[in-house]
């Protein structure tokens, strides 16, 4: 039995002692019907579902949290001395041989009878695992709800229970975001404190160029790394500015089309297919603009003498304006029609046009929702790493010219973290440190967005 299959049986059984709750409720009722009951049945039967489901879904949880640590540590403490005795990172290769070996994956040496022993055990005590899980579970299930199924009476207060759990469980779920994030900022802090002790501060802020490639051996070529930041993200500002450029004037105005001059019907079937852009793979975008968009660009430039780059920042700004339009389109349509109609109405009764309706009334009132849109696709352009790889190339140049080769931070990130890297060098510490001047560079973008939609908005009573 697989984790997911357990787990569908717990949410089947709780479910089930859902009805179980619910009839007890009916039946404790007696003569006096519904009345008597202080909830509805319907609350009865939920609180016996979620103390089925809990308690469960806890051990399940913790389970599969420490089973990893303790199968290993048992099929090490069974390994021969000499294989025990290696040093922490050998062992660690063995043992990541051994989880390969029992996945069916390559392994990096030779299998050897002691490693097909250890895989051996290490499936065996998988099983006997997980068929411990399963009984340990099922059994807390139905021993907790039978136990709440009993102390079922008229004058429990059930609503209260399961309104009171429901709570507990909301704050959980936000108390895990809020941590996550915060663990997310320390840990790429930590990171960037350990590159900015090697680099300093000043050179990676205002440096003007950026080749992060250190030697191995002091008298290898490209032995010091140059890791000057203004390049990449003035690369990442070009092609962001070019996708906005193109996605904010056409989503804002297709969205101010749909939502007050389009017909029922065409905005029935223009919207979804306006939308169907954002379901689209970005490797698809990569590839078009790779080997549509920039060979097009690069031929017209040609025949007025401009001399274009195979990979420049227009065709991967352009085909990045055309992946987010639904972004600002959808949000800015949705803001526009939640506009209350009286306010157009009022503008239309003291003599307005509707364009002066949707100038002066609309577009003020739907502000901190557009706003919002083109922030969401200004995060989506900035943190789209596919099609700049794919159209604009992973050159650093510090220019200003869309129609030259530049790069992004996302992309650098990830050309940085790719293989196998060691977290010692500057190279593959520099991308932490990106990463952590993109998150404040962003939220100061944030930052200013709130104060404009505040001095901005226009509040109706």
């Amino acid at each position: 039995m697989t984790p997911i299959i357990l787990m569908m049986i717990l949410l089947s059984v709780s479910a089930a002692f859902y009805y179980v709750g619910r009839r007890r409720a009916f039946a404790v009722a007696g003569s006096g019907g519904l009345p008597a009951l202080h909830s509805r049945p319907t609350y009865y039967g939920a609180l016996t579902a979620l103390w089925c489901a809990i308690p469960a879904l806890l051990v399940f949880c913790l389970w599969q949290v420490f089973e990893s640590a303790i199968i290993t540590s048992l099929v090490v403490n069974d390994l021969p001395e000499q294989v025990r005795s290696l040093p922490p990172d050998r062992l660690s290769l063995v043992v990541n041989d051994i989880r390969n070996l029992v996945s069916g994956n390559i392994v990096s040496s030779e299998v050897n009878p002691v490693m097909q022993a250890a895989a051996d055990r290490y499936q065996d005590l998988e099983a006997t695992s997980m068929a411990s899980l399963t009984v340990v579970a099922l059994a807390l299930a139905i021993v907790v709800a039978l136990f709440v199924r009993r102390r079922i009476k008229p004058d429990m207060r059930a609503r209260n229970h399961v309104e009171r759990v429901i709570t507990v469980i909301l704050i959980l779920c936000s108390t895990i975001a809020i941590f996550t994030t915060i663990g997310i900022v320390l840990s790429v802090l930590y990171e960037a404190i350990r590159f900015f002790k090697i680099i300093p501060v000043s050179d990676f802020l205002f440096g003007l160029e950026w080749s992060p490639q250190m030697a191995i051996r002091a008298d290898q070529v490209g032995s010091s790394g140059a890791f000057g930041a203004i390049p990449v993200f003035m690369g990442t500002a070009l092609i962001s500015a070019i996708a906005l450029i193109v996605a904010v004037p056409i989503g804002l105005l297709s969205a101010i089309y749909l939502s007050e001059y389009a017909g029922r019907k065409f905005r029935a079937a223009a919207k979804p297919l306006m939308e169907i852009l954002a379901g689209i793979p970005t490797v698809v975008y990569g590839f078009f603009a790779a080997l549509t968009v920039a060979p097009f660009i690069r031929n017209g430039g040609g025949l007025f003498g401009l001399d274009i780059s195979s990979e420049s920042a227009l065709a991967a700004g352009l085909v990045m304006g055309i992946m987010i339009i639904p972004f600002v389109s959808s949000l800015s349509d949705d803001v526009i029609n939640a506009v209350p109609q009286s306010l157009r109405d009022g503008a239309y009764g003291l003599g307005a046009t509707k364009s002066e309706t949707i100038r002066q009334i609309i577009i003020p009132a739907a502000l901190p929702g557009i706003v919002g849109g083109v922030l969401l696709a200004a995060s989506r352009a900035i943190g789209e790493t596919m099609i700049v790889v794919m159209a604009a190339g992973l050159s650093a140049n510090l220019t200003a010219n869309p129609l030259e080769t530049v790069t992004t931070v996302t992309v650098q990130i990830v050309t940085l973290l790719v293989g196998d890297q060691e977290f010692d060098s500057p190279k593959t510490l520099a991308a932490f440190a990106l990463g952590l001047v993109l998150f404040i560079i962003t939220l100061c973008l944030n930052i200013i967005a709130l104060y404009v939609v505040r001095k901005y908005r226009e509040q109706y009573e």
